[in-house]
């Protein structure tokens, strides 16, 4: 499969590209900066240089053509202002969808954040405008004509992966490894399991494929 991911350079983007990669797909990440491409090379992924903030649906079309599923795991990070949470974590993943149908891509895989809907609408707090970001961009992607999953990971750490988890509509709060959030994508898009589906997911003690089988 040919699987272009959104934040091509993130954390849980590389470590995605490396075990696609391994088991003999074709990741391609979309990055900002050209600097980057060697990271994602040295990880089996190709690198494509678009601005998501800057790109309009008809020029990410056209760079998705062929592909067999987009995953959305771009972030303005913990140091950018509310505007660029807006225009990158919500704006980007709507533009991602939009180009997604456009180029004939049914699959589309987003990485959201546990707690989402719970954002204060009346906060310009950096975190709230986040949650909010997350929450309005997951609303337009559900109402996308889209093979989508939705998945929201509590707090990401850099541990081992530990390849078990909580998983479900709603789960209580917990932390999850970036490694283990990556393998979780990874067998959604190989599996094609949870077509339609929005659920949290944390470290626990089961299995993922197990886990996603009983969604």
């Amino acid at each position: 499969m040919r699987i272009v991911i959104a934040g091509g350079h993130g954390k849980i983007a590389l470590l995605l590209s490396r075990q696609l990669a391994e088991a003999g797909h074709e990741p391609v990440g979309i990055i900002r900066k050209p600097e980057q491409a060697d990271d994602l090379r040295a990880v089996g992924a190709t690198p494509l240089v678009l601005d998501l903030e800057h790109s309009t649906i008809d020029e990410l079309a056209v760079a998705l053509t062929g592909a067999d599923a987009t995953v959305f795991a771009a972030g303005a990070g913990p140091d950018s202002g509310p505007d660029r949470k807006l225009t990158l974590d919500r704006d980007g993943a709507i533009l991602l969808a939009d180009a997604s149908v456009r180029a004939g891509v049914r699959r589309m895989i987003v990485i959201s954040s546990m707690g989402a809907d719970g954002f204060d609408a009346s906060s310009d707090d950096g975190f709230q405008v986040y949650l909010r970001a997350k929450s309005e961009a997951d609303a337009a992607v559900r109402e996308h004509d889209l093979d989508w999953t939705i998945v929201r990971p509590g707090s990401l750490t850099d541990s081992d992966p530990a390849g078990v988890v909580t998983l479900g509509e709603s789960v209580a709060r917990g932390s999850i490894p970036r490694a283990d959030v990556a393998a979780l994508v990874s067998a959604l898009l190989v599996g094609g399991t949870a077509v339609g589906r929005q659920f949290e997911v944390t470290s626990g003690s089961t299995p993922i494929v197990e886990a996603l089988g009983a969604l």
